[in-house]
């Protein structure tokens, strides 16, 4: 009994308070989504992280070609190295 009395009353505090949370006698307040503001900073934010992952693949395609003109390099020791077999 006790347990069920505990479980319920947690829920009815929160219904009261967002029931109290609601209520506005403003139209303009909870518009923030609509605004040009929100839709500009939310572009911006999208941009930055937009850039940071570009960098981010940048870095990684330049120790990739790094990578690969080392490989390249050696091969071409060794194969100066050989010299011609004929």
């Amino acid at each position: 009994m006790l347990s069920r009395v505990a479980l319920t009353a947690p829920r009815r505090l929160t219904v009261a308070a967002l029931s109290a949370r609601t209520y506005t006698t403003s139209s303009k307040e909870g518009s923030v989504a609509q605004s040009r503001e929100f839709g500009k900073r939310e572009k911006a934010q999208e941009d930055v992280y937009a850039r940071a992952h570009e960098r981010e693949q940048i870095e990684k395609l330049k120790k990739e070609i790094e990578k690969k003109q080392a490989q390249l390099e050696e091969l071409e020791k060794k194969s100066n190295n050989k010299g011609p077999e004929h």
